[in-house]
């Protein structure tokens, strides 16, 4: 009958999915922008665009993906702080600080490799280990996130292998599916599941 009440063992183990799911919550940063890594894709598909134009000279090309990359370290830390506003969550949690510092350590080192190669005039790998490093950054800080994190950071990663195969004008191009489509693919998904 429906007004039946549940057989206890039902009822505790519904009760045990809820506690489940609090505490991943609990120890997961949330705060991770859909919306905001939307407007990075858009951005990024506008990059690629003009950077495309610019790279049969690899320094203003360069130049190029360095003044989106500004651009889009800002629209991602505007879009985590309102969303950290907006749900009241904990910014600087054990969570939180354990994803940063995951996201963060392959971005340093693509900064590193990044000059060293523009330094050396080889400006082919860069497309490359900027895909990858990205990728990686989101496979390893995706432990401490939600669950579609790790899977934008593999992608990212299966372009970069491929950006890996090719000259740099078709690696821009990949830069463009990678840091625009992708960007743009995954925002979406997480602003509709993941509570914008």
């Amino acid at each position: 009958m429906p007004g039946d009440p549940l057989p206890i063992h039902q009822h505790a183990l519904e009760n045990l999915r809820v506690i489940r799911e609090t505490m991943e919550r609990a120890g997961s940063f949330t705060s991770i922008p859909g919306w905001g890594g939307l407007a990075i894709g858009l951005t990024a598909g506008g990059a690629a665009v003009v950077a495309q134009e610019a790279v049969v000279d690899p320094q203003r090309w360069l130049r190029v993906w360095l003044v989106e990359a500004a651009v889009a370290a800002v629209i991602g830390a505007l879009t985590i702080w309102l969303k950290w506003r907006r749900t009241a969550t904990p910014l600087m949690s054990g969570a939180a600080r354990r994803f940063f510092i995951s996201y963060f350590a392959p971005l340093i080192a693509g900064a590193v490799l990044t000059w060293t190669l523009a330094h050396r005039g080889s400006f082919d790998p860069i497309p490359a280990a900027w895909l990858l490093l990205y990728g990686s950054a989101f496979v390893s800080s995706g432990a401490f996130s939600i669950r579609v994190i790790p899977v934008m950071g593999v992608a990212f990663m299966l372009l970069g292998i491929l950006a890996a195969l090719v000259r740099l004008p078709v690696g821009n191009i990949i830069l463009g599916a990678g840091f625009g489509g992708l960007h743009i693919i995954f925002g979406w998904i997480i602003a509709r599941r993941y509570g914008g």
